[in-house]
């Protein structure tokens, strides 16, 4: 790695909304990535300016019961080997029935995406060996997939400022129904290869995205906004660290007017924040490749989140031949609308376009619209709402139950709540203090009954989880504010009566 360019001393070159910082080694240039209009390298030559390209494929585990053409239980984590069928396993004999669950979360998402649906797609087996892949082969859909021609809008933080956003759009290229292969275990040690088929025959959808964006902050911006809807509707859990979402970057940079660049693809990105790392290193190890008279080769790479660089895997010059055909064990997949569905058919047992459309969800973007017009607050605050589970709920619960109004509420949520939990690691719903002990304490500010200082004392020990109420609190702690002027007139006379010298002193003065 280090004699391709990834070792000695980084240095940050940019902060990035999306992705977390953005780091490059020392010697290469940096590049911004311009929110209004793409990315814009500097170049150390005369020339025009590069222009990168980035496109991807993502690959989001299905959530279901059961695997795409077996009965076989799905589950993270489970003991090796232990949800296996014989067709998993590719026992002679075995054939696939497809799972209905998996063709309707594809058909879900595809229209959340704006795609248009297939009536009719097909399965193929795209063949290569691997030690996890029994069969020798992968029924995916590589001529007729179940959706394409969709788009996705994301938005984008303009000079790292939520207040300053901007929406760009990716076309989706299409969308379709695949298999997952096992897990090859290395071990080291023993310097055996150990394997795991549990996820063998797990169903996947591949979005494949246009090479639409320009820079690591585009790419993860859209894939979060992807994360979003697919956890929206339920198709997918996409948990990156559980391996339900992996993205896949192609890579490339031309000049303006020029065709094209040679593309590289970064397999395998488990992490939002790593993908626009990745995106970002590469795109700059290429200009650096090209400016000083190298060449770009037609590869995989990783991206090794330690030294914050790719590194090479496999060499695809030579490229492979996966031999798509037909697969001849599942029948074309037909499916139906309100209009071509026949009367006689029993509706349990085929797919309904129309019928899942009519059942689509509030989208991310359609919850941060209503969030601000219902509430009042600002747009950069419903995107902080939509993006952390269940803040939404919560917040509308405390709404609910407060005399506060929402754009001051949502102060207290979003400012001491949602810090004191990042802090602590704690989800929404693990939170000590709920809606209902927050709306209360609200309500006591808002009614002048405590100050906000005394506020935040009284958060800080509802956080330890002692069952006491904000009130009760208030009255131990002694907290309340003094309302009665004639109370705080006799309060004052003491304390002058009790300092009559330095009363005299000040006078004087």
């Amino acid at each position: 790695a280090a004699a391709r360019g990834c070792g000695g001393v980084w240095h940050q070159v940019c902060q990035r909304g999306a992705g977390g910082p953005s780091l490059a080694p020392r010697g290469q240039r940096a590049f911004t990535c311009n929110a209004r209009g793409g990315a814009v390298p500097a170049g150390k030559s005369g020339l025009a300016p590069w222009v990168p390209v980035v496109g991807l494929e993502i690959h989001a585990q299905i959530s279901s019961n059961s695997k795409l053409f077996s009965g076989s239980q799905v589950q993270f984590a489970a003991p090796p080997n232990s949800l296996v069928s014989f067709f998993d396993a590719s026992l002679p004999g075995t054939l696939p029935v497809l799972n209905r669950r998996c063709v309707e979360a594809a058909v879900m998402t595809g229209l959340a995406l704006n795609c248009s649906i297939n009536k009719k797609s097909l399965f193929d087996r795209k063949h290569y060996y691997y030690a996890d892949l029994p069969a020798g082969y992968q029924i995916t859909q590589q001529r007729v997939p179940i959706a394409v021609n969709g788009s996705l809008s994301y938005s984008l933080c303009i000079d790292n400022k939520m207040s300053r956003m901007v929406t760009k759009t990716v076309r989706i290229k299409q969308i379709q129904l695949e298999q997952d292969s096992g897990k090859s275990l290395h071990d080291d040690t023993r310097s055996q290869t150990l394997i795991d088929l549990n996820r063998a025959g797990v169903g996947l959808m591949e979005v494949v995205m246009e090479p639409d964006m320009r820079c690591g902050e585009e790419a993860a911006a859209a894939v979060r906004e992807l994360q979003l809807i697919l956890q929206t509707l339920g198709s997918s859990q996409a948990v990156m660290a559980e391996g339900q979402l992996r993205v896949d970057a192609n890579v490339s940079v031309h000049r303006p007017g020029e065709p094209y660049g040679v593309r590289t693809e970064v397999k395998n990105i488990n992490s939002i924040r790593f993908l626009a790392k990745a995106v970002d290193y590469e795109i700059q190890r290429q200009i650096e490749e090209l400016e000083n008279g190298g060449t770009i080769l037609n590869e995989t790479r990783a991206f090794d989140s330690k030294l914050g660089c790719t590194i090479p895997i496999r060499d695809k010059e030579g490229k492979q031949d996966y031999r798509f055909m037909p697969e001849p064990n599942l029948p074309p997949l037909i499916l139906y609308n309100a209009k071509s569905l026949p009367a006689n058919m029993n509706h349990q047992q085929v797919v309904n376009i129309d019928w899942i459309h009519e059942r689509l969800p509030d989208l991310p973007s359609v919850k941060r619209a209503k969030l601000v017009e219902q509430y009042g607050i600002l747009p950069e605050h419903s995107f902080t709402l939509v993006n952390e589970d269940g803040l939404t709920e919560f917040f509308e619960n405390v709404v609910k139950q407060t005399q506060m109004k929402p754009s001051k509420a949502i102060g207290w949520i979003l400012n001491d709540l949602l810090s004191y939990l990042k802090q602590h690691s704690l989800t929404v719903k693990e939170s000590l203090v709920s809606s209902f002990l927050l709306a209360d304490l609200l309500n006591l500010l808002e009614k002048k009954e405590i100050s906000s200082t005394a506020a935040k004392q009284v958060l800080a020990e509802l956080w330890k989880g002692e069952g006491k109420t904000p009130l009760e609190i208030v009255k131990e702690k002694k907290l309340e504010l003094i309302q009665n002027q004639e109370e705080l007139e006799q309060i004052c006379q003491a304390v002058i009566d009790g300092q009559e010298n330095e009363v005299i002193m000040m006078v004087l003065e």
